[in-house]
């Protein structure tokens, strides 16, 4: 009995072995396996564990076929990359960032790190008007990542010739037709045959403008017969229709009506396959690339379970007509090319010039596959651009030229995002942003913050020089907003602050990672008391600064970064200074000349602020931050002091801490250490634990605020990554106030 089994599984091997001989028999030549790859999504992630059982099996794939992921993953096989190949490739892929209009923040110059992505709305304004967006994906980093993953085969015009011929299905939108897709650039095939309608931008290629090749031909088994298949192996990863019992709502009706002809040409395809692999993925998602190893997993599991299948089939090809040669390729692998001429084409009121420039591109260079991504991420970060591909082209010499294909971006654009926070209350922030408006190579930007507190500010950026290395920033900013005041960690007061600055600063810019100035700024603080407490203050000053400043951002993200740092120094010269300030004490005027004595000599000021990112792992970042304020001012200045509490970046002057809400206390120098670490529970879902630790007026002999010397804190964050900007509830814990505290952040402020 114990033997039963084993004998069972052996005598079916044998037949099967047997059948699949006696088939392969009746062809005078080896047979031609096809290998199809169907469209789903990040659930076409699991063909890849089909392609390593295959590998494993040692079965020679002679043509393969794929419709949108399935166009990435069997082209990446076509070209010569092994299973386990891909699937490195597709563990080390940020696959949000690909399905995304974002690139990394690296790439940006520092003028353009601080506003990009900080509005969940953009309205280009076009044609006379602000039109609203697309809502489909371009997504420049895709179009990067396809180049570098097909740099090897940029010369190959022809997909039969790659190392397995290869073909993907595309839909010409203007007829509902299959487009096969096999010559021309791969990066375009590859990326038409993934444009699903309303999530991807179409893709005009040869003249016909196409979408996904899913909406017609999801599953192209009949392209890999017409290619020459005589045995045909097909990978899919859909569901088809809905059940009757699960259609409950009209939009899944409506999808069902939309998917109905897809289905009809999947029941055909199905049919034509010899071995045909269907994948239970009901539980993953089109667009679950958080996910994506366990799809991987699902995919290398199935695998498993058919590789004895695999086998048979390599085995049985392998007695009859002996063991396959590898075939031979026009692939080689290049690690550069030289580039030896250019053109560019989609330009409207850019000049080539400018471009080129922008782009740092020298004709007569060589260049790696990184030279190249990063060349098209300099020139498109400076916003300028909608996209930005290219293709090269072999030279008769054995040099290449590059084809950039652009199209410009508007140049006016208005911005829109929703602000809350425990110390402003709520706000709509709006931003108009317009490049080479008043002058050439220049950008301008309005900013208003609409709510319970009023926010506004100008700024023109004047670029000048050949690599943009200096410019000209004027400021003008107003700001009206309540501010709560505190005795003994209890509030106790609440002021109108009025704040005015006029500012003119000369910065010298390295494009992406550090930027330094100098300026010249006037500023009036005022103060209005709107409650009556013990120490009431009203009042303005007036005063000027001289100052240079530093700036560096290396963070690789602008919300929740992994890696990088992001420093701010500053020294100034504060002089000239107009104070108008009288003291009351609930309503009643104090005229006590120790009280009313106000400091107005000239001083110098340092500001500083650095913040440290270091990932642990994929789901812990290590957090710190520095900072510091002092300002050197012998005796007591009540302006131009430093704020210390809440969690957020909010103004001036401010130095966060965690467990104290914002302005909890008033010093003219503090310093103050924070460590941290942030925890990925979900994708895009966090929680972040911070302590911190501040001395305050350590510059001199006496606390002059009465402060304690010593501060401590604590807090506690729930994030979450919203299409609205971060959203954060928190607990907040200091000894020296010895009171649990909440804060909460929504949106990402003016």
């Amino acid at each position: 009995m114990m033997y039963g089994r084993p004998i069972q599984v052996f005598l079916f091997c044998a037949g099967l072995l047997l059948s699949i001989s006696i088939s392969f028999a009746q062809l005078k030549e080896r047979p031609k396996i096809g290998l199809t790859l169907s469209g789903g999504g990040a659930k076409g992630l699991a063909h890849i564990g089909i392609l390593k059982a295959i590998d494993s099996a040692g079965l020679k794939i002679d043509y393969v076929t794929g419709t949108s992921m399935g166009s990435i993953i069997g082209s990446l096989y076509a070209i010569g990359n092994k299973g386990n190949d891909i699937e490195k490739i597709a563990h080390a892929t940020d696959w949000n960032l690909m399905f995304s209009n974002q690139v990394p923040l690296r790439s940006f110059s520092l003028e353009e790190k601080s506003e990009y992505d900080k509005y969940a709305l953009e309205l280009p304004f076009s044609q006379g008007k602000f039109a609203l967006p697309s809502g489909a994906i371009e997504s420049e980093e895709l179009w990067i990542k396809l180049s570098e993953l097909y740099f090897n085969v940029s010369d190959i015009k022809k997909f039969n010739r790659f190392k397995i011929p290869f073909a993907c299905i595309a839909t010409d939108i203007t007829n509902a037709e299959a487009v096969v897709q096999d010559s021309g650039e791969i990066v375009t095939a590859v990326r038409a045959s993934m444009a699903i309608p309303g999530v991807f931008t179409s893709v005009e290629d040869k003249g016909i403008r196409l979408v996904d090749g899913g909406v017609i031909r999801n599953f192209p088994v009949s392209d890999a017969i017409a290619m020459g298949a005589n045995y045909t192996i097909g990978s899919n990863v859909t569901q088809g229709l809905l059940p009757k019992e699960k259609l409950n709502n009209p939009l899944q009706i409506l999808l069902q009506i939309a998917f109905l002809k897809e289905d009809q040409d999947n029941r055909k395809q199905v049919g034509l396959t010899d071995l045909y692999i269907h994948h239970n993925l009901n539980k993953f998602t089109i667009a679950g690339f958080e996910k994506a190893d366990e799809i991987i997993e699902a995919g290398i599991n199935k695998g498993k379970d058919l590789y004895p299948r695999f086998k048979k089939i390599a085995d049985s090809l392998n007695l009859l007509y002996g063991i396959q040669k590898e075939s031979s390729s026009n692939n080689k692998s290049i690690d550069s090319v030289y580039i030896s001429g250019h053109a560019v084409r989609g330009l409207t009121t850019i000049t080539e010039a400018s471009f080129l420039h922008s782009a740092n591109y020298k004709e007569n260079t060589k260049y790696s596959i990184k030279d190249l991504s990063e060349m098209v991420r300099r020139a498109y970060a400076t916003r300028e651009y909608q996209f930005i591909h290219y293709s090269l082209e072999p030279l008769p010499e054995g040099n290449f030229g590059i084809i950039f294909d652009v199209d410009e971006a508007e140049a006016t654009a208005a911005k829109m995002g929703i602000h809350y926070n425990t110390f402003t209350g709520i706000s709509l922030v709006a931003n108009l942003t317009s490049r080479n408006l008043f002058t050439p190579t220049s950008k301008s930007l309005i900013t208003l913050n609409i709510g319970d507190n009023i926010r506004a500010k100008a700024e023109h950026y004047q670029f000048f020089g050949g690599e943009k290395s200096l410019v000209v920033i004027p400021t003008l900013q107003y700001e009206s907003f309540k501010v709560n005041t505190y005795s003994n960690f209890k509030q106790d007061g609440l002021y109108r602050m009025n704040y005015f600055l006029g500012d003119l600063k000369f910065q010298w810019a390295n494009q992406r990672v550090i930027n330094s100035g100098i300026g010249f700024k006037f500023e009036s603080e005022g103060y209005d008391p709107e409650l009556q407490s013990a120490l009431e203050l009203k009042g303005t000053n007036n005063y000027s600064t001289t100052y240079a400043y530093l700036n560096i951002n290396t963070l690789d993200r602008a919300l929740y970064p992994k890696n990088g740092i992001k420093l701010y120094g500053e020294y100034g010269y504060v002089f000239g200074q107009d104070p108008h300030l009288t003291y009351s004490s609930y309503g009643r005027a104090i005229t006590s000349p120790d009280t009313t004595n106000i400091n107005a000599s000239n001083y110098s000021r340092i500001t500083f602020n650095t913040e440290f990112y270091h990932s642990l792992s994929d789901r812990y970042t290590l957090l710190s931050q520095l900072q510091a304020g002092i300002n050197f001012s012998t005796g007591e200045n009540e302006f131009n002091g430093f704020y210390i509490g809440g969690l957020n970046k909010m103004y001036r002057n401010q130095i966060v801490f965690a467990g104290l809400q914002d302005a909890t206390l008033h010093a003219q120098n503090v310093a103050a250490a924070m460590i941290g670490l942030r925890a990925k529970i979900w994708n895009g879902v966090y929680i972040i634990a911070k302590s911190n630790i501040l001395v305050n007026d350590f510059m001199t002999n006496k606390n002059i605020t009465s402060n304690p010397r010593w501060v401590t804190g604590s807090s506690l964050t729930l994030a979450y990554n919203s299409i609205i900007g971060p959203i954060e509830f928190s607990t907040m814990y200091s000894k020296q106030s010895n009171s649990l505290q909440t804060y909460v952040n929504i949106g990402i402020p003016f």
